[in-house]
């Protein structure tokens, strides 16, 4: 005896709901048992073995398989903010992929070659290549995106006011100032993430990121050059002191 549909049509099968959100029933059962895929009185079960989901499971589904895939989040951390607010995660993943893929473009179009970059600039290629080893530059095949040129550039600038490997200046020095940011960088792009998700449009969110970027070259800069000075005269009143 056939299995009596439920009366709202718009509910879709076990085989629906994996063929529309290209992810198998057997993973999809697996969201269901570990409370991924919200409100379980959306279900209507018609008998023991036959069940109907509604159809906002499917962007749900798809999200969860993304945050799995593309961002390597365990399934209890997405369980987890999805009951915190799904649509603010939703809206951060969007404005995330925004602003790489906006990043990749830019840096795609902006790229100089390797050949290119050591007729300009007077770095040797073998202080290139180590810091390409220590992954302070990441070039491709196409070269160097602008951020590794404005590195480079720095180093160059550096070598040529007397910062050389003769009197113990190295690229590794690069290594601490990495080291240091990457903190900072992290509290940031959360803080960042955080006001802009679910708040400000998308594209214009953006906009934002990428006008900000400058403006914080010059912040960090001027913080660091601020803070330098002070060291500086802290370190020679402790000498005087002593």
């Amino acid at each position: 005896m056939a299995e009596a549909a439920p009366r709202d049509v718009g509910l879709l099968k076990m085989s629906q709901l994996a063929e529309r959100s290209g992810v198998s029933a057997g993973t999809i059962k697996h969201y269901l048992r570990e409370g991924l895929l919200g409100d379980q009185a959306e279900v209507v079960r018609t008998s023991r073995n036959m069940a109907y989901y509604p159809p906002d499971f499917v962007d749900r589904i798809r999200l969860i398989k993304r945050l799995q895939e593309e961002r390597f989040m365990p399934l209890r951390v997405i369980r987890d903010a999805l009951r915190e607010d799904p649509a603010r995660l939703e809206a951060l993943v969007e404005l995330e992929d925004r602003i790489l893929e906006r990043a990749v473009a830019q840096g795609e179009r902006t790229r100089i070659s390797r050949r290119a970059v050591q007729e300009r600039y007077d770095v040797p290629r073998n202080v290139l290549e180590r810091m390409e080893q220590i992954g302070v530059l990441t070039p491709t095949a196409r070269g160097y995106d602008s951020d590794d040129v404005q590195i480079i550039e720095a180093i160059s600038r550096f070598r040529a006011g007397g910062f050389e490997e003769a009197i113990g200046f190295t690229v590794y020095d690069t290594i601490r100032y990495r080291e240091a940011l990457q903190p900072l960088v992290e509290e940031e792009v959360g803080t960042l993430l955080h006001r802009l998700a679910s708040r400000v449009d998308p594209d214009r969110a953006v906009e934002i990121v990428a006008s900000g970027t400058e403006p914080l070259r010059e912040l960090i800069g001027a913080v660091h050059s601020k803070l330098l000075l002070e060291e500086l005269r802290r370190q020679r009143d402790e000498r005087r002191e002593a």
